[in-house]
């Protein structure tokens, strides 16, 4: 059936034009080379993904304040991927992970990201509030995303500086060590207490707000 997708047409001619083989495989054969993934019809091997160091994204400069996005105990590859789009997507410097017991780039995270994995770099920190650290003694400011906060994401009043976003997985919430790190806790509104947002959307919540404080603070 993928012969008929002009998308997957489409995808063959532009390897074809970058010099990239291709290989056509019966949807058995691609089912193994993909470990049972969702393709559509299509996929790409690559080579293995290669992070950032923590400090090279403290080092990144743009046309906006540097924002760097750390996950703590995020352990699902697809919230990594939704987490560095939206990051991407609101102008964000980079994102950084633990090296051990955290979601990786994966096929999956690339997926969920929608190609914002080629244009945002991902670091891996040995120790994360060590990163975060030393984050700190280069100027940032860090806020913890964490329901346990005191703080409305609409009222950080450090958005508008260098700053780090933490973000917890879901349901435990960021570790003691990680919080115990942060400058502020903060938290997002919710009119019922039961709910609770997957990292990727409350990322994605909390990168708006702190687009929306900063593009305020610039017309002043």
């Amino acid at each position: 059936r993928a012969q008929e997708d002009e998308r997957v047409e489409e995808a063959v001619h532009l390897a074809a034009d970058a010099g990239i083989a291709v290989l056509e495989a019966g949807p058995p054969e691609l089912d193994r080379m993909t470990g049972g993934a969702i393709h559509q019809g299509v996929a790409l091997r690559v080579r293995p993904y290669e992070y950032a160091h923590p400090e090279d994204l403290a080092e990144r400069t743009g046309p906006t304040l540097p924002l760097i996005v750390a996950l703590d105990g995020v352990t699902d590859p697809r919230n990594l991927g939704a987490v560095v789009r939206s990051a991407a997507a609101f102008g964000a410097t980079g994102v950084v992970v633990p090296a051990r017991r955290s979601a990786g780039v994966t096929a999956g995270a690339w997926k969920a990201s929608a190609g914002a994995l080629a244009r945002l770099p991902v670091a891996q920190a040995v120790n994360l509030t060590r990163a975060i650290e030393g984050y700190k003694s280069r100027g940032f400011f860090v806020a913890g995303l964490d329901a346990a906060g005191t703080t409305s994401v609409r009222e950080m009043s450090i958005a508008d500086g260098r700053m780090v976003l933490v973000v917890g997985s879901e349901g435990r919430g960021l570790s003691r060590v990680v919080a115990a790190a942060c400058d502020l806790l903060v938290q997002i509104p919710m009119t019922s207490q039961v709910e609770s947002l997957n990292a990727g959307i409350a990322a994605s919540i909390a990168l708006y707000e702190i687009a929306g404080v900063r593009a305020r603070k610039g017309k002043r």
